[in-house]
Formats: structure tokens, sequence, C-alpha cells
């Protein structure tokens, strides 16, 4: 199965090196129209290799929705003098051909993004992304991979590196059987401990334990009825079931081991149905009943 996509190309003419002459134009003509970064910077300014390239990438992440023109000082004083730009990264933001808003050194990514969405009001697109996720969280629920993956696309064309919505893509892959392109598409992701992220990951990580021991589920299970002490065979039968997507049967499985046996094979069984409840996510009824279920037989 395939889908769009969902990285969206950058929009071009967005940055711009600026100059004194050119200010009127880059600026505050443009600023009429959009709003427009300036970036008052110098190339022996520590502080200023850090917050351009941070900025560059903020303003490229809004799509558009703002401009950034940067300004060397040594080469073009005039009007970062008659802005009274004392120290070096200062940074202004045009609205309708006047400044609004500004700030002096560098300050993290969070921050940046919070400047430009408070001039270009992104909690409405803020707001707007969490609903399509949303969207997108139900489709998968209801088994709409078409839709669902539709949902996710979209968010990544607007923010390609939002960790949920790649996730949840990673699942609809998954989900398909495509498994080398949800692997491709959650490394996107690439450190996160989002709890989304986590749970396909652990996804990832019971389809590839299965191997292909859903097929085997048959005789796993009559061998386990034949010798229900053979633990082996159980935990094996749970590995089957996990890869083809029934936790719930792989939780009373392993359950089981647990209940005979709870330090079997380093207590392996245990540590599956960690793995399970991650998959299933924090907030899943299979998450939910198998963790007290779990508590009772250890505390008991």
């Amino acid at each position: 199965m395939s889908f769009a996509d969902p990285a969206a190309a950058p929009p071009e003419d967005l940055i711009k090196e600026g100059s004194d002459a050119g200010f009127m134009a880059d600026v505050v003509e443009a600023s009429k129209s959009q709003p427009v970064i300036v970036d008052f910077w110098a190339t022996w300014c520590g502080p200023c290799r850090q917050l351009t390239p941070a900025l560059e990438k903020a303003v490229r992440a809004a799509k558009g929705a703002v401009k950034l023109v940067k300004i060397d000082v040594d080469k073009n004083p005039a009007y970062a003098g008659q802005l009274r730009v004392q120290s070096i990264p200062t940074v202004y933001a045009f609205v309708d051909g006047r400044p609004v808003d500004g700030f002096q050194g560098a300050i993290p990514e969070s921050q940046i993004k919070a400047f430009i969405d408070k001039l270009t009001g992104g909690s409405s697109a803020a707001s707007d992304i969490a609903q399509v996720l949303a969207l997108g969280a139900e489709s998968l629920a209801l088994q709409d991979w078409g839709g669902a993956a539709q949902a996710y696309a979209e968010v990544l064309s607007i923010e390609p590196d939002n960790v949920k919505a790649i996730a949840g893509l990673a699942k609809v892959y998954l989900a398909t059987g495509d498994a080398d392109q949800a692997r491709q598409t959650l490394a996107m992701a690439g450190d996160s401990n989002d709890p989304d992220v986590q749970s396909a990951r652990a996804q990832i990580k019971l389809l590839e334990s299965g191997g292909n021991g859903g097929g085997d589920t048959a005789a796993l299970r009559a061998r386990v009825q034949a010798d229900p002490n053979d633990h082996q065979a159980r935990f094996d039968l749970a590995l089957g079931l996990a890869s083809v997507g029934d936790l719930k049967g792989a939780v009373d499985e392993l359950l089981t081991i647990v209940r005979a046996d709870r330090e079997w094979n380093d207590q392996a069984a245990r540590k599956q149905l960690l793995t399970i409840f991650e998959a299933a996510g924090a907030g899943s009824d299979v998450a939910k009943d198998g963790r007290r279920r779990l508590s009772s037989i250890l505390f008991a």
C-alpha cells in the first residue's frame, strides 16, 4: 500500500540577505503584505551563529507565513542605528511597515517558534493540527487506514517533524503489512521519547520478535493444550498472537506463565508484557487491564 509523500517542498524566497539600500523594499514595504523578521548580525558574533540557523529553520517551517531578512550590521549600519540596535544578535518583527516585536540574544528554538506563532497567528494553526491528529487517531482506531494516512500526511506537510504524525503514519504502514516503510517512517522521529513514538517502536519490536509465529499459532496452541506447563510453547504462542495484532490474547498467555512461574527464563513473560502494554498504549484497555492483572499476581 502506498501513500502520498508527506514532505512538502519548502517555500521559495523566504530568506534574504538584506542591506541598508534594500531595507525599505525588503522589510518596510514587504511587511505590508506579510510579517518580516529582521535579523541583525555580524560575522564575528558567536551567538549569531547559533541564532540565525534556528531562525531560518523556524521560518521555513512556517511555510511562507513569514519572511526573514538578515542584515550584517558591519556592512549595513544605518538602519541598525536608527532602530537603536545596541547588541547583536537583535531581532525585530515588522508588520504593516513598522516594528511590532523583537528580542535580543540567542534564544531556544521553542521560544523562536512561539515568537513566530505570535506574529503569524500560529496558535490557530496549532489548533488545526491538533484536530487533524485527533482525526488520524480516530481513523486508526476504526481501521480506516487510508483516512488515517491522509490525516497524518496532511500534518507532516505542515510540520515535517511532528512526531505524533510520524508515529501514526508508521502504525498505518504496520497495519497494512509494510514493516520496512514503517521503520523508515519512524526513523524520522529520531530519538524522541514521545509515547506514540514509543508505542510504534514497541509494535515493530513485537512484529520482529514474533517472526512468522502468527502462522504457527494453531500448532503452538495444540502444544500448550497437550502440556500446559510448556512455558516456551506458550511464550511462542503469545509472540505469534502479538505479531498478528491479538494483543489481548498474547497478554492472557503471558499472564498464565507469570502466574505459574514468574521467574521463568529470566522473567521473559513479564518483560514481554511490558512491551505489549507499551505497544497498545498506556491508556488502552489492553494495557490498563493487563497491568491490573499483573499487579494482582505479583503482589498477591
